[in-house]
């Protein structure tokens, strides 16, 4: 009789923390579900085009057991994929899907195809969040409008940016109420009362912690750019929209973006013809992580003007539109808007959520009959690691002529 053929436990634990990610954030902090049950939200993805959840089931052997880690990446490219099968991962967490559209086939020729065979044949698995990340309440969209805003890094800073005025400044409160109620013209408005995470997402730039302090904004306005019609999910929705309390010049929201996104040396910016950069005060943003075109322009259907566009890339007819109309363009190149999330926001809550997932499944695993002598190691081996891809990185870059740094 042969083996039922499964998929690693510690995989099994992995997915199981990532579907529950989003309740246990959500009991944490208090916010007001319908369902208190819900596991983490891959019904909020966008399944008009996207492809969420557990794409590659990888067969669990105890002759080449993985090791129990996870290794966080934007996208599953050959670099990834080399560098998960020398770490010998149990699993990638692929924030980009590698399967987008149906198979027909699965062959050596396709680049794709051919990292999805050979871990595979590794007993690596692929999960990928992707658009339920970006839609649910304190995730990516949330993490970009927290970097927007300047939302200090921690929460005590965040006590006493609400107490204190910042300069000669006088705070202004926007008012708000909790998630869960609806405000008269239907829109979720926030304080900075929230989530809140690490603005730098490299331990290098940990050091910037007092710069994110003194950037930090009073009280401002937040809701998503499309609210989710999946109930029991109040706040989540894609994109974000933020109305600041009082207007913040161009160069300090510049300034939040660089720090939160590990200081770039460079990314484009537009504005509008015959401006400067200080010239443009900003009193409201649009956020879109990846690509905002299409999201815009449902934003400005629903006449939700903002005066200032923050997304990863934008076309160019795109952004000559948006500056003919007195807006400014801020663009980090696609997966730059995403990367920094995986250091500062996912990686630490599946540290929390994976350790006790980990401890249920070895426990529930262990009292089944028939459990080979390999499973059984697997399940006794309690150390786990989670690491972010030190290979994932945009396909775009900046290059500088040497004679303009000197």
């Amino acid at each position: 009789m042969s083996s039922p053929i499964t998929a690693a436990p510690y995989t099994r634990a992995v997915v199981s923390a990532m579907r529950k990610l989003y309740v246990l954030l959500a009991i944490r902090e208090k916010w007001s579900l319908a369902d208190s049950t819900s596991r983490y939200p891959e019904s909020l993805a966008d399944k008009s085009f996207d492809n969420t959840g557990l794409l590659l089931e990888a067969p669990f052997d105890p002759l080449r057991r993985q090791m129990n880690s996870v290794l966080l990446t934007v996208d599953l490219t050959k670099a990834v994929a080399n560098e998960a099968i020398e770490r010998n991962d149990s699993i990638v967490v692929a924030y980009h899907p590698i399967i987008f559209r149906g198979l027909k086939s699965l062959t050596l020729k396709d680049t794709q195809q051919q990292s999805l065979l050979r871990l595979a044949a590794e007993g690596i698995s692929v999960y990928s969040p992707h658009t339920a990340i970006d839609c649910a309440r304190g995730g990516l969209g949330d993490w970009l409008a927290d970097i927007v805003t300047g939302t200090p890094a921690d929460p005590k800073e965040a006590e006493q940016a609400q107490s204190e005025p910042v300069g000669d400044e006088s705070p202004t409160k926007v008012p708000s109420q909790d998630v869960g109620e609806s405000p008269p013209d239907g829109q979720t408005t926030l304080d900075v009362k929230r989530p809140t995470y690490m603005l730098q997402h490299h331990p290098s730039q940990l050091s910037l912690n007092d710069t994110a302090l003194k950037l930090a904004s009073k009280q401002h306005q937040r809701y998503p750019i499309q609210a989710t019609k999946v109930e029991g999910y109040p706040g989540a929705g894609m994109g974000r929209i933020v109305r600041l309390a009082q207007p913040v010049p161009l160069p300090d929201i510049i300034d939040r973006i660089g720090l939160g996104l590990g200081n770039p040396r460079g990314f484009p910016i537009a504005i509008p013809q015959g401006k400067q950069a200080s010239d443009m005060m900003i009193s409201s943003v649009g956020i879109c992580a990846g690509s905002g075109g299409h999201l815009f322009s449902e934003m400005e259907k629903a006449g939700e003007e903002v005066d200032l566009l923050f997304t990863g890339e934008l076309s160019h007819h795109e952004a000559l539109a948006a500056i003919e109309k007195g807006k400014c363009v801020i663009c980090l190149f696609h997966s730059n808007t995403e990367r920094g999330f995986l250091h500062s926001v996912l990686k630490p809550q599946l540290e929390e959520t994976i350790a006790a997932e980990w401890n249920r499944i070895r426990n529930e695993e262990r009292t089944k009959d028939g459990l080979s002598d390999g499973f059984l190691e697997a399940l006794n081996d309690e150390h786990f690691d989670i690491q972010v891809s030190e290979f994932d990185r945009d396909p775009y870059g900046i290059m500088i002529s040497k004679a303009e740094l000197g």
